[in-house]
């Protein structure tokens, strides 16, 4: 049994760190601290030399996945942007005002991503019906759906992880995402029978420049992808394997 390790980055130095400590495939973006953005073209461009597989975040701006046609027009172009710098895939969703999928615009931002990898992203885990969505996200032709049950972390949501790995089997994958980390990623797994994971495996740290903080161009302190972390969360998972 093989279980893929996913690791979501938004910096040169996370995607290195991530890879480092053996990370299986990246999820690119930007302001992970907000969920994700999409990336910069340049980082997409540095990312394009890693030996495995890079998936970026299309997301334009924080906040609920509702989009507008200036959003759309902004996804299609960062899609475009994903395939000039030779990247395996996007990372993609939206929802309707009452929490649906917004099939046709997905459906859009799926055609134009054509011969590129998809993750249906956690606007998944805003959807009313979890089973609905998922009979949806099969139909769009994603390759997995990155979801923590439709609960804030995927600890909370394994009843829903197992059922949607039981009835999404051979189908699409179910990668459970949020919350996950070395001491709980074996647990989760067992529970929901996922076969590929996602975390940021970060650690936290301190601004070492106070004056930065003090104007406002750095946070107190942040999260940053820690090798040591990747490391970890890859033994856990190997454990399972054996």
């Amino acid at each position: 049994m093989t279980i893929l390790l996913e690791v979501c980055v938004d910096s040169a130095d996370g995607l290195a760190a991530a890879i480092e400590g053996g990370a299986d495939r990246i999820e690119l973006c930007s302001a992970l601290e907000l969920g994700g953005l999409t990336p910069l073209p340049s980082l997409m461009r540095i990312a394009a030399r890693a030996r495995i597989r890079v998936y970026a975040m299309i997301r334009p701006h924080a906040g609920p996945f509702i989009f507008d046609r200036a959003d759309e027009e902004a996804m299609l172009l960062d899609i475009d942007a994903v395939r000039a710098a030779g990247l395996a895939g996007v990372v993609i969703g939206a929802n309707r005002p009452d929490g649906t999928l917004d099939m046709p615009l997905i459906h859009r931002l799926k055609t134009h991503a054509s011969g590129l990898g998809s993750t249906l992203h956690r606007a998944f885990d805003l959807v009313p019906d979890a089973d609905q969505a998922l009979e949806q996200a099969v139909e769009l032709g994603c390759e997995r759906i990155l979801t923590s049950g439709c609960a804030p972390k995927a600890a909370d949501g394994t009843e829903t992880l197992k059922r949607l790995s039981a009835r999404a089997a051979g189908r699409i994958s179910i990668m459970p995402g949020s919350g996950i980390r070395p001491a709980n990623v074996t647990a989760i797994l067992q529970a929901t029978g996922a076969r590929e994971v996602h975390g940021s495996c970060s650690s936290p740290v301190q601004s070492a420049d106070p004056r930065a903080v003090a104007f406002g161009f750095e946070a107190k302190s942040a999260n940053r992808t820690d090798s040591a972390v990747v490391r970890e969360m890859c033994r856990a998972i190997a454990s399972m394997e054996r």
